[in-house]
């Protein structure tokens, strides 16, 4: 060990230590920290080591051979020359020490956060200039670190940030009593600041102020939290997960499979709102067992990320990588999903990567410029939300997305992003007027760096998470939404079908003695039904806003109405497509839905809404137990028409088909009167059980049914050597298959 009088500390510019005890330093570790110095006459080696404390009364530097008093230079910073271990090179190396800081009667020992490396490695910051980190969220935010030293491991975390135009950047938090005594450091043209603060563990509360090109200094939530404080309070929260999982079962078969070709039925709900007061933890018994209990294949979370205004459902989002805050923390969100794979539900959570809030505490203007926005408001705005547009153009802003889809994936185990808005990302006059937007290079409207980012988005989930969906809300006819990049398609797994959802809403609030004049709206959407793989949506945007609940859309009297409501479920469930059905839809809610509110379970007291219920529950059953309704949605050889005209009696009936060719028959009745010996023709003869007759008794019917199966003989019909005479009941649908036993 270093013996003998230390040399004097080398003379500082005045302005440096002013420089680092105002934030305004773009390389604070210059200064503090330890810095090796020559070794003296005797061979001997020192270091000089600062600390910022301002006001403090005394500081003293702790080795592992002894304190040294250190003397305040300038502007709070204290320092000390100690010795320095040897190097195998024969120069002073890096000391190990820690700081007692004395103010007043209180007395802090703590390591200090400017003798580390960066926690960035060359690689780390070559990729994230590039745009290609996948898993970003390990290198940027708040991530869990430790050193080893002498004096004891460092443990602690490590901050890092993206703010490439900042002057200067501190961390300021609950364990820093919220004092700028932690500026950090500029990893050169990455555009990342960087400092790792040793005893800063989960739970601690932090932001960044940042100091912009005009001078001012904002504060900021991180980006790339992985904790937030619950709203409207709007710091980031330090969070570490310990989580471990328990649904490598269904990890397994995941991978396993093409989900795409699995029976998907969707229940989508508001976590906020499907019990008012619940947390994740409550959810993972609750809707576990609502769910499993319904038998729906998968459960749609409408936005989880982190949001500050509750009346915005999740839709503006300013913590992509924060699990919202007032339903527990990351860990018991993960605690749901695995709770719900275990039980054999798939989760879908909605992703919003089209547009974020302008809150000042988040992403707007995020380094005091249009950082994560576009900065041409013709491209950087969207009128229709008062929301600002990501910069789809810029490497870095694609890279935070994309590792966010990945996020979710990998590090919470989803299933399967829906992606919110997509039509508003892929044309750039969209909501706009002539003149409020820019053409793209080649004189059109697509917004070409969009559909660049979905592609990449799309292709990095597949190849990355195997068995995962990406599914897009878009509605316009926009090409290859589900065709494989490969294909110079947009690369998603499914699509909404919100022709379908229109069309069939228009049909179904009309009173049945007009239908006829409408039957085109119900048999349109076979017209296209196989050129993109689609979901079929009854969702929460068709039950707010003055649009009513879906069984207040139905016209007539109240046996009518939930007739009504049978039948249109039965041919959703039966018609090309997967499905998703909005909470409280499965029971007949009457009200819009309100996130304020929530549900009226208590609706289920009554026997028309809880034989609704029933109902639901029982078509997720035979849905899932029929490959005929599911296996061959995507291709026409799985449907055929028996007789797509009748519309004069508001009927319409067909024929699905599994991989093997194997069929089931369904007749919709969307007349208030029954059909007596009705005639449809069939591909096969012999017996066929009824599955299912939403006219039944249990479901709230008049019972119309045709004692639980029918006879296919050999009587032509409508061009199929088989028939058979049934009964249709008023407002119902029957499913017929072949009876095997």
């Amino acid at each position: 060990m270093t013996q003998g009088t230390p040399p004097p500390a080398p003379q500082v510019d005045d302005q440096r230590y002013w420089d680092v005890a105002n934030g305004v330093s773009h390389d604070p570790h210059s200064l503090l920290g330890p810095h090796p110095l020559p070794l003296d006459a005797d061979g001997n080696a020192w270091a000089v080591v600062r600390a910022l404390r301002p006001l403090a009364d005394d500081v003293t530097f702790i080795t592992t051979d002894g304190e040294y008093k250190g003397e305040h230079g300038c502007a709070g910073v204290f320092e000390a020359v100690i010795p320095a271990p040897l190097t195998e090179a024969g120069t002073a190396g890096a000391p190990d020490f820690r700081v007692r800081t004395t103010y007043g009667s209180d007395v802090q020992v703590a390591d200090d956060p400017y003798r580390f490396m960066p926690s960035l490695g060359e690689m780390d910051l070559h990729l994230i200039q590039e745009g290609r980190h996948e898993e970003l969220w390990t290198v940027l935010g708040a991530n869990p670190k430790s050193y080893p030293s002498p004096l004891g491991d460092a443990d602690g975390t490590a901050f890092a940030v993206w703010a490439p135009n900042a002057r200067a950047v501190r961390l300021i938090s609950s364990h820093n009593r919220w004092t700028p005594i932690h500026p950090m450091r500029s990893l050169g043209g990455s555009g990342v600041w960087e400092i790792f603060v040793p005893g800063v563990g989960d739970g601690t509360l932090y932001k960044y102020e940042i100091l912009g090109p005009d001078g001012q200094w904002r504060s900021k939530a991180d980006p790339m939290a992985k904790g937030s404080e619950c709203p409207p309070a709007q710091a980031s929260v330090v969070r570490f997960s310990d989580y471990t999982w328990d649904d490598a079962a269904w990890m397994k078969m995941r991978a396993e499979r093409d989900p795409h070709n699995q029976p998907i039925s969707i229940y989508e709900m508001h976590i906020g709102s499907w019990k008012i007061g619940k947390s994740y933890r409550d959810l993972a018994t609750e809707l576990v067992d609502y769910v499993k209990e319904m038998n729906f294949t998968h459960v749609e979370f409408m936005p989880v990320a982190e949001h500050p205004f509750a009346g915005s459902w999740g839709y503006q989002v300013t913590g992509y990588y924060a699990p919202s805050a007032r339903f527990g923390e990351p860990d018991d969100f993960r605690y749901l999903v695995d709770k719900l794979h275990q039980a054999g539900i798939g989760v879908i959570v909605d992703w919003v990567p089209a547009h974020f809030p302008k809150d000042e505490f988040a992403l707007a203007r995020f380094d005091g410029t249009p950082l994560y926005e576009h900065p041409d408001p013709r491209k950087g705005e969207q009128p229709d939300w008062g929301t600002y547009v990501f910069d789809f153009g810029r490497r870095e802003v694609r890279n935070f997305l994309v590792a966010n889809a990945t996020y979710w994936y990998e590090d919470f185990h989803v299933d399967a992003l829906r992606v919110d808005a997509v039509a508003s990302m892929l044309y750039l006059d969209y909501s706009r007027n002539d003149g409020e937007w820019v053409p793209n290079a080649f004189g059109g409207r697509e917004n070409l760096d969009a559909i660049d980012f979905l592609k990449e988005a799309n292709a990095v989930a597949y190849r990355r998470s195997p068995g995962v969906m990406m599914i897009a809300e878009e509605s316009t006819a926009f090409p290859g939404v589900t065709r494989p990049t490969s294909a110079d398609g947009l690369g998603f797994g499914l699509k909404w079908n919100m022709g379908w959802m229109n069309d069939s809403l228009r049909y179904i609030e009309k009173d049945p003695a007009y239908r006829r004049y409408h039957h085109g709206e119900l048999t349109f959407s076979l017209v296209y039904a196989f050129s993109e793989q689609y979901v079929l949506p009854i969702s929460h945007d068709e039950v707010v806003h003055g649009k009513g609940s879906l069984i207040n859309k139905m016209p007539g009297d109240r046996w009518q109405q939930f007739g009504n409501v049978r039948a249109f479920l039965a041919y959703m469930w039966a018609h090309p497509g997967k499905q998703l059905l909005f909470m409280g839809s499965e029971f007949g809610q009457d009200a819009e839905w309100s996130e304020e509110f929530g549900l009226n379970w208590w609706l289920l007291d009554s026997p028309w809404h809880s034989s609704l219920q029933k109902l639901v529950k029982d078509l997720n059953a035979l849905y899932v137990a029929t490959p005929q309704l599911w296996e061959k949605d995507f291709t026409p050889d799985g449907f055929e028409w028996i007789d797509v005209n009748d519309g004069d009696r508001n009927c319409l009936s067909f024929i699905r088909k599994d991989a093997s060719g194997k069929p089931a028959a369904v007749v919709i009745n969307f007349a208030g009167s029954p059909h007596e010996d009705y005639r449809i023709a069939l591909p096969l003869a012999g017996k066929w059980k009824e599955a299912i007759n939403t006219d039944n008794e249990e479901y709230g019917g008049s019972g119309v049914n045709n004692g639980g199966s029918i006879t296919a003989e050999a009587v032509p019909w409508t061009g199929r050597d088989y028939s058979a005479a049934v009964r249709i009941p008023p407002l119902g649908a029957v499913i017929f298959v072949p009876d095997e036993d």
